[in-house]
């Protein structure tokens, strides 16, 4: 019989003779996790590939370089100088304004539909305006409370934090959401402007207010880095579900 299992601490459980087929998980930790005798057909996994040895062969980096032959530009989001961030959040920047005019195509009733219960289109964007004010606002710029109340924190976060909006349930217009995002991005944009290989390597100061990330202090080129990674996942996801819906909504 199929069961749900939701915030389960299953760490150091046996599985054995134990039939998957049609199973779902979703924000899962396979670390140390040893598989004998599996039969992997159909399988479709996405997510951090570190470590994973299949049949004797390490396939996480076989998996980047393909990745990396597909989408050369994808190298950006490892950027490691000043300059490379800048490219890498120009990149991302043009790449969105693509995928907007994408889903601008779709009726916007669609952008707020779940493909396989992931975010929305709307909740994606939703998401990314949390990340900048996160990383961005108050980790690199200090305000110890700057999120907007539009925006959407990651589902993991068990527990209310002060300060972070908490609304799943608002449904803000595509073009209501792109005016808050493009502040954001205007944000970002004076942070690089000025941004130095030196001042990557130092640490913030601590934000002492309750909030999220931690109040604690972090090197810079972490806090870029996160939102430069998140802008760019989520990007690809979001585009692997609007063709989802652009079938969905394509006549039979």
């Amino acid at each position: 019989m199929a069961e749900d299992f939701y915030r389960k601490d299953l760490s150091g459980s046996r599985f054995e003779e134990v039939d998957l087929s049609g199973a779902w998980f979703r924000n899962v930790y396979f670390k140390d996790v040893v598989v004998r005798g599996a039969w992997l057909e159909n399988v479709d996994i996405d997510g951090a590939v570190e470590g994973v040895t299949v049949n004797g062969v390490d396939i996480g980096p076989l998996v980047e370089a393909e990745l990396d032959r597909r989408d050369p530009d994808r190298i950006l989001v490892r950027a490691r100088t000043a300059d490379e961030f800048r490219t890498g959040w120009a990149t991302v920047q043009r790449r969105w304004d693509a995928t907007i005019a994408h889903a601008r195509t779709l009726p916007e009733a669609l952008l707020h539909e779940r493909v396989r219960d992931e975010w929305s289109f709307i909740e994606t964007l939703r998401h990314l305006v949390m990340a900048t004010d996160a990383w961005v606002l108050r980790v690199l710029l200090g305000d110890p409370a700057p999120y907007h109340p539009l925006g959407l924190s990651h589902t993991e976060m068990e527990d209310d934090v002060p300060g972070v909006p908490r609304d799943p349930d608002a449904r803000p217009s595509l073009d209501e959401i792109l005016a808050v995002r493009e502040s954001r991005f205007a944000v970002v944009r004076e942070v690089l402007a000025d941004l130095t290989d030196e001042r990557l390597d130092e640490m913030t100061e601590p934000v002492t207010e309750p909030g999220y990330p931690a109040p604690e202090s972090y090197l810079v080129r972490r806090a870029l880095g996160a939102i430069l990674n998140e802008e760019w996942l989520h990007r690809e996801y979001a585009e692997r579900d609007l063709a989802v819906l652009e079938a969905r909504d394509r006549p039979a």
